[in-house]
């Protein structure tokens, strides 16, 4: 009996070391995924705007094609020719055949570049293609 008063009286002690290896892996996980979203967009492009643009859901897995206004392709920061695009989706589209590309032109990019990066998914037998686009800018006038 005087075992079971002994275990009363301590306290429980929660440990503290493997909460605070979690907590370090999830801040590591949120800071490398948050660099990984930065890379792949282009600074230095601006997206036009849309009024009937909305903000979809990022997908797992999902290519974005930088279109400068140059004409210039990049992708995951290199940059490639159209020839190395069709063979790079063409790739991607045999492994997964629903893979999603989000095109981000440029606003001052010439329509006929982004025609030529459509027919390269099209070729490449990559179909669910979707244009980034930023909503409409207040004018400085109005709320």
């Amino acid at each position: 009996m005087n075992f079971l008063t002994r275990m009363k009286e301590e306290d429980p002690i929660i440990p503290m070391a493997p909460m605070i290896d979690c907590v370090f892996l999830l801040l590591i996980f949120f800071i490398t995924t948050s660099v990984y979203a930065r890379l792949e967009n282009e600074m230095s492009i601006t997206v036009p705007s849309a009024e009937s643009g909305v903000t979809p859901k990022r997908g797992l897995g999902e290519l974005v094609i930088n279109l400068h206004a140059d004409g210039r392709l990049v992708v995951n920061q290199r940059q490639v020719t159209s020839d190395q695009l069709h063979l790079l989706l063409s790739r991607i589209a045999k492994q997964y055949p629903d893979q999603s590309v989000i095109i981000r032109g440029d606003r001052q990019a010439n329509l006929e570049s982004a025609i030529h990066v459509l027919d390269v998914c099209a070729k490449s037998g990559v179909w669910n293609v979707s244009f980034a686009a930023l909503p409409p800018e207040e004018q400085a006038g109005n709320p």
